[in-house]
């Protein structure tokens, strides 16, 4: 297993999975050319995010969540594997949630991207 893929399930062949509970007789349809070209670039995206604000102390991305109205807290590698995982699986894997996450810790898709955007043309003034 590669550790970027994220937690392993802990149910993982376990015949009293829980999630056996779920109606999930079809699978996730395939990801078309647009969609798996936009993931693509996300991932290359995040790379970037992570590469300009790892070292300033941001652990990872918050998203709002559409759902239940939470804020969900990813963590680098985490936000990563789910990608990829939308890439190899259509979905992404069930993870528990972050465990009392620092708030400041966290930033928002956009702000990561504004914050290197910003760099970028700072580098290209110098």
């Amino acid at each position: 297993m590669n550790l970027d893929d994220g937690p392993v399930d802990p149910f993982l062949g376990d015949p009293d999975d829980p999630a056996a509970l779920f109606d999930d007789d079809e699978p996730p349809a395939p990801l078309s050319d647009d969609e798996r070209a936009d993931v693509l670039a996300d991932l290359a995206e995040l790379e970037a995010f992570r590469a300009a604000l790892e070292s300033h102390g941001v652990h990872g991305i918050v998203v709002d969540c559409g759902d239940c109205g939470d804020q969900h807290y990813f963590g680098w590698d985490l936000m990563a594997g789910n990608l990829r995982s939308l890439l190899g699986e259509g979905r992404t894997h069930v993870h528990e949630p972050a465990f009392s996450p620092d708030p400041d810790a966290f930033v928002s898709w956009d702000y990561a991207r504004g914050w290197t955007d910003a760099v970028a043309a700072l580098a290209k003034r110098r």
